[in-house]
Parts: C-alpha cells; structure tokens; sequence
C-alpha cells in the first residue's frame, strides 16, 4: 500500500471541526475531495500530520488551539467603507452580521474572504478576516482513499 509523502495527490474523505464540534466541512456524504499535498489546500500542521499515513486508513487528527490556522490576529478585523464595497461588488447589496464575503486580492489573481461582525449606519461594515478558526484547536477526521 502507498504511504502519503510529501507532494502525494490524496483521494479523501475528511470532516473539519472546532472546539464545540460544530462540521465546518464534511466530505463523507458526497464525493471525495482530491488534492496535492504542499499545494495549500489544508493547512500545513494538518498536511504534516497526513504524511506517512497509509492509503486505505482512517484516523482522526487532533490539533491544538492556534495551530491548525494559528492565531487570531486582532488587526485583520477592519472596518471597511460602504463606498468600497459598493465598487467591489454589488452597490444594493445589503449586509448583515455573519455574512461571508469574497474580496479580490489587490494583485487581482486571487480572493480572499471576510466574515461580517457589524454593520454602521453609514454602511461600513466590520470585517473579520481571520479563518473561522483560528486560535482554535481543530478537529480533523481522514479517510484515505486513495495516495499517488
């Protein structure tokens, strides 16, 4: 049986989630994810603990608060202006606290996501920027299905 090593392609079920066991994702009801270890699908502590799992196991990985999407850092939460948000997107768009929102990355190739904590007024929304989980310990269920 093949054994995951680093930049291994990964045929998986997994489910993901935090310390109140509430599923940030869960693949075993649908189809199997596919990715390249090394390719920054998963967080690094998480890929670390998948290489030299056998194909075929099953496991359940454990990680400590902070280390699976480290720290929560207070300067990612931000206000940002309703006049941006109107030219990013849609300027009818109403947002409430909870809410997910893409943001393109400033070189355009890429996006990143903000979570809605608080909406002004005039607009501005408060927008935290951490993963959900970070400065979390995390939960993380595998089934290797597959190891090339």
């Amino acid at each position: 049986m093949a054994h995951v090593q680093e930049g291994s392609f990964l045929t998986l079920h997994y489910r993901m989630s935090g310390p109140q066991g509430q599923v940030i994702i869960d693949t075993f009801e649908g189809q199997p994810a596919t990715l390249s270890l090394g390719s920054g699908q998963l967080s690094p502590a998480i890929e670390q603990r998948l290489i030299g799992l056998e194909e075929g196991s099953r496991t359940v990985i454990e990680l400590e608060a902070g280390e699976a999407f480290g720290e929560r850092q207070p300067d990612m939460v931000q206000w940002v202006a309703r006049k941006l948000l109107s030219e990013l997107g849609d300027p009818h768009e109403q947002y409430a606290a909870g809410d997910v929102v893409q943001f393109p990355t400033p070189d355009g190739l890429g996006n990143y996501a903000g979570s809605a904590v608080e909406v002004r007024e005039d607009g501005a929304v408060l927008f935290d920027f951490n993963h959900p989980l970070a400065g979390q310990p995390v939960h993380f269920e595998v089934q290797l299905i597959g190891v090339l």
